[in-house]
């Protein structure tokens, strides 16, 4: 049964897929040299698949303030080492 155009959504094809086609398999296992010349195709091993994750900017923020906080730490610990 397939999906109507209306329902598909445009970039089906730009997300993280757990599933390779036999030929993506075979690039993969080419990539990794395990893969024999002379094999059959069928009855292929696993192939682990990797995931890429888009990071949000959110990050960037968190980060920002992480320096903001690391900039205000050292400058106590500085006047308590003048001190001893």
């Amino acid at each position: 049964m397939s999906i109507d155009k209306s329902l598909r959504r445009k970039n089906s094809l730009q997300r993280a897929r757990s599933v390779l086609t036999r030929g993506e398999r075979i690039l993969q296992m080419q990539k990794e040299d395990r893969w024999p010349d002379g094999r059959s195709p069928y009855g292929l091993p696993k192939v682990k698949v990797v995931k890429i994750i888009v990071k949000k900017a959110k990050k960037k923020e968190e980060k920002a303030e992480g320096e903001e906080g690391a900039a205000a730490t050292p400058a106590p610990a500085a006047g308590g080492a003048a001190k001893k």
